[in-house]
């Protein structure tokens, strides 16, 4: 197994503080997941045009830029993740004319838009891989893939020990007794980037989205495009998971660097500071690191603290770890609550701690006061905070799927993911009344529950109290705050109780409460934002806030923040 190195001595220094500039540094960045967004067409599946038509609302909402999920030409074997054409829309979502039009329109309302890319495996029905097949095993394309002869007498057994993410082997056998490799689903075979046409194609498409005008990319599995040579066993029981940090043979080995100074250099081409976000799995955040030295990639996202309980010693462990391992390579710390492949934090922070995949609603008034106080906390940190789509609504994962709509591949391979991921994918409810709640006028992919109404953007909208307003009145604040999102550390205040959080930035003060009972205080300041009603009364004349109010309270006096909540307060 290829061992860990430190970062060469040659790498490119940090710049200092002084000199750092870039949009995405506390941005606030959204993540559409087009399927479930927005259905233009009246055919169930949300679409280019869906997104399109709603990005008044995302300017609203008080966001800097839209990432998409992959809208590619694909078989769809996995949402989208099996691409067949990069530079080709997918019927279902569109044409590349739309995805201009999108483009443009974004540019216009002030918003930045990034795009999903796809590096470590393609769709076994990109041109490349069919070809490998139909030419037979003398094919010069297998060597752009990882094929391999079997083990065993008569090669019937896979190349090593290696399993699929999605469960099972992660090697299948074609008709003349090759294997190829897949991490993942069996139609997504994984590609060789020791062969140099696979960097040279991947440096075209980057250049063909970037003329297209986008901003910046995501970049999938951006751990996983090298491989350990000689691709050894593993040599373990452990069955693989998505979302973990083991260190594995196949998984953030030193490689990748070189790849992403090439993208870099690329990027760095273009006006306008285009980026690219790594989704980087690694054992430790200082791993993290390494993908956004000053010559890489300009964020990756922070998986440690998507993963941390509701509890203030762990979160602030993973807040301060988080911003330690940034600071030597002058990349700013990303926050993250929930994504396309984990259980919405509503759920999650609704259950006793079971890691990101949740299979039952638990309590939903916790789970949502947890979910409001913890985007509070998160959009007071310096760096930049993703938001997913839906969750300004508070919506729940959906655990009750009929096994009969579920499309996730995960759910249909034994031993892999937990397969639950369709849940945190049912489309968004856009009005109280309609068969799809304003999704779109033919129903939607899957399922929304009853009473999802009552969610809506537009039942939501104008009532003070509601997770959307809090959402808007919060970003909002961020913007108005002088460098609230900016910087890179946090000055932890003494003298908390258990449970509590509180910290200072500049004119500007938090407290958070992860506990199940009030605790008072005293008061920093005059209160801008609360994720709960909040009371102060020694010392003075009950001041009540909430979402969009302020209260002003005398020198020491004190005030009650409430169980499982998040106050912001102005100094």
């Amino acid at each position: 197994m290829t061992q860990h190195s430190a970062a060469p001595a040659d790498r490119a220094a940090a710049p200092s503080a002084a000199d750092r500039t870039g949009w995405w540094r506390d941005a606030v960045i959204y993540q559409v997941y087009p399927r479930s967004f927005a259905d233009s067409n009246g055919d169930g599946m949300g679409d280019i045009e869906g997104v399109r038509s709603r990005l008044p609302y995302l300017r609203d909402l008080g966001i800097d830029a839209v990432w998409l999920s992959p809208f590619y030409a694909s078989p769809q074997a996995d949402a989208g993740y099996d691409v067949a054409d990069y530079r080709a829309i997918d019927p279902m979502f569109g044409t590349l004319l739309d995805a201009d039009a999108l483009i443009r329109d974004a540019h216009d309302l002030g918003l930045r838009i990034i795009v999903d890319v796809v590096p470590n495996h393609t769709s076994d029905q990109y041109e490349w891989f069919r070809r490998a097949i139909g030419d037979g095993p003398s094919s010069p394309l297998r060597d752009r893939y990882h094929f391999r002869a079997g083990k065993g007498e008569n090669g019937e057994l896979p190349p090593n020990d290696w399993e699929s993410i999605f469960g099972g082997p992660a090697w299948t056998r074609v008709a003349d007794g090759s294997w190829y490799l897949h991490l993942f689903a069996p139609e997504q075979p994984d590609l060789n980037w020791e062969h140099p046409a696979v960097a040279d194609e991947f440096r075209s498409i980057l250049r063909f989205w970037l003329d297209m005008g986008v901003d910046g990319f995501r970049v999938d599995v951006a751990h996983g495009l090298v491989k350990a040579p000689g691709l050894p066993d593993l040599g373990g029981s452990d069955q693989l998971r998505l979302l973990g940090n083991d260190v594995m043979p196949f998984f953030d080995q030193d490689g990748v660097h070189e790849i992403y100074r090439s993208w870099r250099t690329i990027l760095d081409e273009y006006p306008g500071e285009r980026i690219a976000v790594a989704e980087a799995w690694t054992p430790t955040v200082e791993r993290t690191a390494h993908y956004v030295r000053p010559d890489e990639l300009h964020q990756a996202f922070n998986f440690q603290y998507l993963g941390t309980h509701w509890d203030a010693a762990e979160l602030r462990e993973v807040i301060d770890g988080s911003l330690a391992a940034m600071r030597p390579v002058g990349a700013p710390a990303t926050w993250v609550l929930s994504n396309h492949d984990v259980t919405r934090h509503t759920t999650r922070f609704a259950n006793p701690p079971a890691g990101t995949q949740i299979r039952t609603p638990g309590d939903p008034e916790l789970g949502l006061r947890r979910a409001r106080a913890a985007t509070l906390l998160m959009l007071a940190l310096p760096g930049s905070a993703y938001l997913y789509q839906g969750e300004e609504l508070g919506l729940p994962d959906v655990t009750d799927l009929p096994d009969e709509v579920r499309q996730d591949p995960s759910f249909f391979r034994a031993a892999g993911q937990d397969g639950f991921r369709d849940g945190c994918r049912v489309p968004l409810p856009w009005t109280a009344e309609g068969s799809s709640y304003g999704f779109g006028s033919g129903g939607s992919w899957l399922p929304q529950p009853a009473g999802w109404g009552a969610l809506s953007v537009e039942a939501q909208t104008g009532d003070s109290g509601s997770t959307l307003e809090l959402y808007r009145r919060a970003l909002s604040l961020r913007r108005e705050l002088p460098g609230l999102g900016a910087g890179e550390s946090v000055e932890w205040l003494p003298g908390t109780p258990d449970g509590v959080l509180a910290f200072a930035r500049p004119g500007f003060r938090c407290t958070v409460n992860t506990t199940g009972r009030p605790v008072r205080l005293p008061v920093p300041g005059r209160m801008v934002l609360a994720s709960t009603e909040v009371t102060g009364a020694t010392g003075a004349a009950e001041v009540t806030g909430a979402t969009g109010a302020t209260g002003v309270l005398p020198e020491n006096s004190e005030f009650e923040l409430p169980a499982d909540s998040t106050v912001w307060w102005s100094v």
